[in-house]
């Protein structure tokens, strides 16, 4: 994962550009992927590690009724907190995460590995929907940071 964020980080340096994150079932994995890259303070922002529905609610302003009716874990969630997320940090790209990462948690229509990542870069905005294949909660997690950092390099 560090030459993907290297990478990142220098593109974003070279091209002045700001990343901030709102996390969930990464629990700040991703923000420790960027920051973890010496030069990384010129180019990521902020990182919100929005675990439970009221940091969700309170930090990002996703509507009560958007989790109530879709649930945490929902392209409608991911949505609104990358929105919001761009929003609050006036950043240039902005990622939101949420997903069940195991190893309990997941139901038939949710299951373990199931993830939303947002990603927002101007007017575009992409929600991609992946199932991780692992039961294992920390492989859940570092391929949830592995596919956002190869969707923030597709859209530099």
């Amino acid at each position: 994962m560090s030459s993907l964020s290297l990478k990142i980080v220098k593109l974003l340096t070279k091209k002045k550009l700001t990343l901030s994150f709102a996390e969930s079932c990464t629990g700040g994995l991703l923000a420790s992927s960027i920051t973890s890259i010496s030069g990384s303070s010129k180019v990521f922002n902020m990182g919100f590690v929005t675990y439970s529905n009221n940091a969700k609610i309170k930090l990002l302003k996703v509507p009560e009724k958007t989790i109530a009716k879709y649930g945490a874990v929902s392209h409608e969630t991911c949505l609104s907190m990358v929105k919001n997320l761009s929003k609050i940090s006036k950043s240039n790209i902005s990622i939101s995460i949420t997903g069940v990462a195991g190893p309990n948690g997941g139901t038939k229509e949710k299951p373990i590995g199931l993830v939303y990542i947002g990603l927002k870069k101007g007017s575009k905005i992409i929600i991609k929907k992946n199932l991780f294949k692992s039961k294992n909660r920390i492989s859940i997690q570092k391929a949830t940071v592995k596919q956002v950092l190869k969707m923030i390099l597709n859209i530099l």
